[in-house]
């Protein structure tokens, strides 16, 4: 491939650019060679990210050992974990789009040739491979890894156990004593939270769409394993430079039907709708949910994970990850194996390298021939609520339909508070509104309110539904993602405290039931909320951003 590093380093003219690299230490010889930036989402915000720095070394001597220059960069990362429940979760899914932006700009001004790219916490992980798709270089994504789960009552558990602690405390359940110890060994390492949550989801993605190693979405996050796999991103590179594979090569409309697939076959996040949505957006694949509904009828759910399941990203790994899953699929034919992969082999030829001498516990990892249900987990729903459709997750959900009286609030503290104050009643349909990409702004993640109602032991005796979003850790009856939101004027902007609401995940419908004339009647009337905020990152991404049914992106006007 054509280096787009020569414009910086060759040549009289580039004489000082020369000067500022000898200043870090490189060499002439050192600039010969192609220069390949390694990003990782590194800080001290959250035990996702706070070893990404230890593990980019690893993939830097992976890229030196193959004669190309490495230089290292870092991106923001929230942690989703520790905003969540307040203010700091608006900032969450914007975050994706800066992830993606200062990767973007990083590789630019400084004209590197390809990159490899490392991130843990749920955002940065689509968020560096909407930065690589959109600068479509030379890349490889490699995932932080999960954390170890915690042992409380001879149980594994994870900071899912502690958000639903907190209802089951609120509810005279548990003890303030049984919850701070259950907090203090739920998170006992470095790592991705250890469900099959969202970073997980998208680690997982990220192999069945091709961006990754085989292999390398399963191993916990300080694992010999973990570290092996960052040296050999980072040799892996050289392969992709040398034979010029980019990732509009890869991430074709095919992969996204992997992608897609595996998603529903692990029972994954909601929030993979949202970002695979996004992350086709940059490479120009026109993906739409009726695609990710096709695809969910004929993928069936094997995968036993919480938190619709039982088990956690570890039990995965020991029994071979994420392939052992990709070659089950494949033998009902539900993976398109012609795909290329970043390593240079197309998933077939991936599929057959990689051996596997045990056969897989059942109890994590049900046969193709008796899932553990027959169709994928990620149900898209439309209906007069959400005309542009909503999402919602059915791994552990009991019922399949749903009708009851809204509660409105205007915004999930409203509802948290009405929650902790034991004022939501078996029955009802909880409606949070003005939380979508616009109205919130940030399409903020609703985990404490979810939890505390499973804590309460509400979770499948009431519904919520909202136009902001879930974290991958929810399980009930949510449905998220309403289209279009309140902001827009939305349906959901329409209801009223009492109005009768139908869920039916079978027929895939979400209903409002009121007539068509007392609706026009209420749209004439409604007037949108003021923007929370005028200036700043928040206020230009409500400015921008598009629809939950789009992925939620930044499009300029």
């Amino acid at each position: 491939m054509k280096l787009p590093s020569r414009k910086t380093v060759e040549g009289p003219s580039r004489a000082p650019h020369r000067a500022m690299y000898k200043a870090m230490g490189l060499s002439d010889e050192d600039l010969n060679k192609p220069i390949i930036g390694v990003s990782s989402t590194c800080n001290e915000a959250t035990p996702c990210n706070i070893h990404l720095g230890t593990l980019a070394q690893y993939s830097k001597n992976g890229i030196k050992d193959v004669g190309l220059t490495p230089r290292e960069f870092t991106t923001i990362a929230v942690s989703d974990g520790i905003a969540m429940g307040h203010e700091g979760m608006k900032a969450s899914l914007v975050s994706r789009e800066i992830i993606a932006d200062s990767i973007e700009i990083m590789m630019r001004a400084h004209q590197y040739d390809g990159i490899v790219g490392i991130s843990g916490c749920d955002k940065s992980l689509p968020g560096t491979l909407m930065g690589m798709g959109r600068l479509n270089l030379p890349a490889i994504f490699v995932y932080g890894g999960t954390i170890m789960p915690g042992i409380w009552n001879d149980k594994q558990v994870t900071v899912q156990d502690v958000y639903e602690a907190v209802g089951s405390f609120d509810a005279g359940k548990m003890t303030l004593q049984e919850l701070m110890a259950l907090e203090n060994v739920a998170c006992p390492s470095a790592g991705s939270c250890g469900g099959m949550y969202t970073a997980n989801t998208m680690a997982s993605i990220s192999e069945a769409i091709g961006m990754s190693l085989p292999g390398s979405a399963t191993p916990p996050a300080e694992s010999e394993r973990r570290r092996e796999i960052c040296y050999n991103t980072g040799k892996a590179i050289s392969n992709l430079i040398e034979n010029n594979i980019r990732p509009k090569d890869i991430m074709t409309f095919e992969a996204f039907e992997n992608a897609i697939t595996i998603a529903n076959a692990i029972g994954g996040s909601t929030n993979a709708v949202l970002h695979l949505l996004a992350i086709a957006r940059e490479v120009g694949i026109k993906l739409k949910l009726n695609d990710f509904e096709r695809i969910r009828k004929k993928t069936p759910h094997i995968a036993n994970m919480r938190p619709g399941g039982l088990y956690v990203m570890l039990d995965l790994d020991k029994i071979g990850g994420i392939p052992i899953i990709l070659k089950s699929l494949h033998k009902k034919g539900l993976i398109n194996t012609n795909v290329i992969t970043v390593t240079g082999l197309n998933m077939g030829k991936n599929l057959e390298i990689i051996k596997s001498n045990t056969i897989p516990d059942k109890n994590i990892l049900s046969p193709i021939s008796n899932p553990i249900h027959k169709e994928g987990t990620l149900k898209i729903l439309k209906g007069t609520l959400a005309p542009d459709g909503a999402v919602v997750k059915i791994a552990g959900v009991k019922t399949t339909k749903f009708i009851g009286k809204a509660v409105v609030f205007e915004n999930e503290e409203e509802a948290f508070n009405a929650i902790s104050d034991r004022k939501i009643n078996a029955g009802d349909i909880v409606v949070i509104r003005y939380e979508g990409p616009k109205g919130g702004p940030g399409m903020r993640e609703m985990l404490a309110v979810t939890a505390a109602l499973v804590g309460q032991g509400l979770g499948e005796k009431v519904a919520m539904i909202t136009d902001g979003r879930f974290s991958g850790a929810t399980r009930g009856f949510m449905i998220g993602h309403i289209s279009p939101e309140a902001m827009v004027g939305g349906p959901i902007a329409m209801v009223k405290n009492g109005d009768k609401i139908t869920i039916d995940i079978i027929k895939g419908r979400i209903d409002l039931l009121i007539s068509k004339k007392e609706m026009e009647q209420r749209t004439k009337k409604w007037k949108p909320i003021k923007q929370h905020y005028k200036t700043g990152a928040l206020a230009k991404y409500a400015s921008l951003v598009k629809s939950a049914s789009e992925g939620a992106v930044t499009v300029p006007i």
